[in-house]
């Protein structure tokens, strides 16, 4: 029996790679243990799939995925994590264009399932979202407890130590600017003081209690504050010079 696709596998496990060749045997796969090298194979392809793991060293899959529909926007691709967290459901958002179709489905899956995905993705050109996901995809989608894209970056910049001013310098907003949308990301987040009794109200510190919740939430994470700390720095450097 022939193989039914050739797909293009990014991931740096050799233990994930292998749970892969085992159980997707109806594929040709293509095995790269690095992001970089998976893109070169899929801008080979007029209409690349690709399996990728989310967090790897250098371009993550998200990365990864981002170049590859910049240039074939009609890739298929599996997001293939450990990792259901919102801040990557929130990434995907952004970038997946309308001629395509992608799965995310979560590591600790059987084979079974992971292979339901690669057959609705790839065969059935059917979008595929692992149903522990859904909780996280529905407040991502919610207009109470949504993040925008001005209430991320202030997320991102309070949980990287920044102050209202720096803030406001940053994002080229006044000092008032930086507070209403601060405030504006406390509602969201639920961490105002008129949420609180008022007993434990001047107890909470709203910054700290923010960057908590967000945390408990997966909009950022470890592997989210890494890379927006590379680009702080760069910030911080153009500045002082």
């Amino acid at each position: 029996m022939s193989k039914l696709y050739d797909v293009i596998i990014a991931e740096d496990n050799p233990r994930d790679r292998e749970f892969l060749s085992s159980n997707l045997t109806d594929y040709s796969l293509i095995l790269s243990a690095n992001s970089e090298h998976a893109l070169e194979l899929a801008l080979q392809s007029s209409t690349p799939y690709v399996i990728t793991d989310l967090q790897m060293p250098g371009m993550n899959g998200i990365e990864l995925a981002k170049h590859i529909w910049g240039k074939i926007p009609s890739a298929k691709i599996i997001f293939w994590s450990h990792y259901g967290d919102e801040t990557y459901i929130r990434s995907l958002s952004d970038i997946i264009p309308e001629e395509t179709v992608y799965a995310y489905i979560l590591k600790d899956n059987p084979s079974e399932i992971l292979k339901s995905a690669c057959h609705a993705v790839f065969e059935e050109e059917q979008c595929w979202i692992d149903e522990k996901l859904r909780p996280a995809q529905s407040r991502s989608h919610t207009a109470d407890s949504a993040v925008n894209d001005n209430e991320y970056e202030v997320l991102i910049d309070i949980a990287l130590g920044l102050t209202d001013n720096m803030i406001a310098k940053r994002r080229y907003l006044s000092r008032r600017g930086a507070q209403n949308r601060l405030k504006s990301l406390y509602s969201k987040l639920g961490v105002t003081h008129e949420d609180s009794d008022t007993k434990n109200a001047e107890a909470l510190n709203l910054r700290a209690r923010a960057i908590s919740v967000a945390m408990r939430r997966g909009l950022i994470n470890n592997d989210v504050l890494e890379q927006e700390e590379q680009k702080l720095q760069k910030w911080l450097a153009t500045i002082n010079n």
